[in-house]
């Protein structure tokens, strides 16, 4: 029995277009494949950020600084968590109250113990204190200190109560008020400079300054008590002024007087001293003229001031005093 293999067909290979026939053999993506890329564009748009006009920013890469100052604009970073913006209010004012919390300054209200210092005489004086500072370096200001706010208002009490302490209380609440508040900002600049603070201090401005209730009567008294004498000291002070010159004045008045009055009679004497030498002189040269002339002279001077009557022919001259008493009365002397 012989035994007939027949050969095992084969299939025929697959015919169709080159292209059809390439997508067939491709790997096909997976969806999370096609997702990835979507979101690393998103991912990497999440760089882009904003800094406002009145804003900087500071940019970190794995917690470590870059870009110490952006200004102003749009720019680029890695995003998170590669990198990071921070941005800060550069030219917003900050306020820092000492001796208060901001919610009782409308009331005028102060913390008693914040707000107490030590004058320099040993007087207690309540003070309250508002400091008004901005953002200057702002990787210190973020970086430097965990809480800036809180350091700034240490750094000025402290130098506050400093100044206070040299200086007496009276001093204190009256004159030395703004000398106080200058020095103060001064010095508290350059200890937030050396802790690296980055901020600019722009006021110290002391709000309320006053004793304590229970010495605020005393205070008012010696106060009013001061301000008494200084007022009758300036009224004594016064009257001085305007009495002192003017009996100055009436003291010399009597000796310039006699002064005057002795230069006079020496201007006078030596002029007629020297007139009667002028006089002694002529008459040595012509007797007869010059004892002529003195005597129309001398009648000239003085028949102007008498009543004069006028009798006989042969002209003979009686001179008739003008009387003292009333007018129209007769002569008292006849000569």
């Amino acid at each position: 029995m012989s035994t007939t293999i027949e050969p095992r067909a084969t299939a025929a290979p697959e015919t169709g277009p080159p292209d059809e026939t390439a997508r067939r053999r491709a790997p096909r993506l997976s969806s999370g494949t096609k997702l990835a890329a979507p979101l690393l564009i998103l991912w990497l748009l999440s760089g882009v950020y904003f800094v406002g006009p009145d804003q900087q920013a500071v940019v970190t890469r794995f917690g470590r600084v870059v870009e110490n100052r952006v200004l102003p604009g749009i720019h680029f970073c890695w995003p998170f968590p590669a990198g990071e913006v921070h941005k800060l209010k550069v030219l917003q004012r900050q306020r820092a109250v000492i001796g208060g919390a901001p919610a009782d300054q409308p009331l005028g209200q102060v913390a008693p113990l914040a707000s107490q210092f030590f004058s320099g005489d040993q007087n207690l004086i309540n003070v309250r204190t508002v400091v008004q500072y901005s953002v200057a370096t702002p990787r210190d200001y973020l970086f430097q200190a965990a809480d800036v706010p809180r350091i700034v208002g240490a750094v000025v009490e402290s130098e506050l109560a400093r100044q206070i302490a040299s200086r007496k209380v009276d001093d204190v609440l009256t004159t030395e008020k703004a000398a106080i508040q200058e020095i103060v900002r001064e010095r508290a600049q350059a200890l937030a400079d050396r802790y690296r603070l980055g901020v600019v201090l722009s006021t110290v401005n002391i709000e309320y300054i006053s004793p304590p209730a229970e010495t605020a009567a005393a205070f008012r008294d010696v106060a009013g008590a001061r301000a008494d004498s200084v007022r009758i000291m300036n009224e004594a002070e016064g009257y001085a002024n305007d009495l002192i010159p003017r009996a100055r004045g009436e003291a010399r008045q009597p000796t310039e007087g006699a002064e005057a009055y002795r230069l006079r009679k020496i201007n006078e004497s030596l002029g007629d001293a020297a007139r009667f030498k002028l006089l002694a002189e002529q008459y040595r040269v012509n007797p007869a003229v010059t004892a002529r002339r003195l005597y129309l002279e001398t009648m000239e001077e003085i028949l102007p001031r008498m009543k004069k009557i006028i009798v006989g022919g042969d002209l003979d001259l009686t001179i008739i005093r003008r009387e003292r008493g009333r007018a129209g009365e007769g002569p008292d002397a006849r000569r």
